[in-house]
């Protein structure tokens, strides 16, 4: 069905490319979100890329790449809206990371640690993020993590392995000696 969807859309159909869009939009903006971790600048990022679409269907020439070819498309937009962040000069306010608990029955606790991975990974540079949010959230292996962003193999194991590091050595500090989390000292 989607192949249909995308011969059509690549001819013109409007219809054809708003089903397309609108069945993609939701598992994008995941993906986007977890690479911005700004839910506004995620759909911005989606919403540029399915105009970015639209633009260059005609250029497509496998319909059956159209999942992966708009997985890369966000993703470079994406990387375009975290570099015009860097050049802004803006002070965010982080939460500090709940403890972690070691009863895992407690939902209260599972959503805390999920919450202090996501702002682990957020401290880690687009690039890395993308090869982590890619091949862990997505589950694709690396080598179509390389080809979704456009890189050698060897540096999306790089990025992989990096961001990696740093995200465990972010933890590993953040941690008390008994394995909660550290708390911020209040002034």
């Amino acid at each position: 069905m989607d192949r249909e969807l995308v011969l059509r859309a690549r001819e013109g159909d409007v219809e054809a490319f708003d089903q397309l869009a609108k069945a993609a939009f939701p598992r994008l903006k995941g993906v986007a979100y977890l690479v911005l971790r700004d839910a506004d600048r995620a759909e911005d990022a989606v919403q540029d890329a399915l105009l970015a679409a639209w633009k260059g269907l005609r250029a497509l020439r496998e319909p059956d790449a159209w999942d992966s070819w708009l997985r890369r498309l966000v993703i470079r937009h994406c990387y375009r809206l975290a570099k015009k962040e860097q050049r802004r000069t803006e002070v965010e306010l982080k939460s500090t990371p709940s403890p972690i608990r070691t009863d895992s029955t407690n939902d209260s606790a599972d959503v805390a640690d999920r919450e202090w991975v996501l702002d682990e990974l957020a401290r880690v540079d687009v690039e890395k993020r993308a090869v982590i949010v890619l091949h862990y959230y997505l589950d694709l292996p690396l080598r179509e993590v390389a080809e979704i962003l456009d890189i050698p193999y060897g540096t999306a194991a790089s990025r992989l392995h990096r961001g990696l590091e740093l995200m465990r050595g972010s933890m590993h500090r953040s941690l008390e000696p008994d394995g909660t989390a550290r708390q911020e000292q209040q002034a």
